[in-house]
C-alpha cells in the first residue's frame, strides 16, 4: 500500500492532459455548433428577404 504515492504521481500528469484536451475539443465543438448555427440563421434571413425583394417586383397574375 505504501507504493500508491508513486503511482498516482506518475499517472496524474497524463490524467491532466486528458482533462485539459477534453476541454479544449468541447470548447472548439460547441464554437463550431454556435457557429453553424449562426450561419444558418443569417442564411435564413437572407432568402427570406430576397423571396420578399422578389414577391414585390413580381407583377400581379392575371385574373379569369
Amino acid at each position: 500500500m505504501s507504493n500508491i504515492g508513486p503511482i498516482l504521481m506518475s499517472v496524474l500528469p497524463s490524467v491532466g492532459l486528458a482533462v485539459i484536451f477534453w476541454y479544449v475539443m468541447r470548447a472548439v465543438i460547441r464554437a463550431d455548433r454556435r457557429e453553424r448555427e449562426e450561419l444558418a440563421r443569417i442564411d435564413a434571413e437572407d432568402a427570406a428577404r430576397a423571396a420578399a425583394q422578389a414577391a414585390q417586383k413580381q407583377p400581379p397574375a392575371p385574373s379569369e
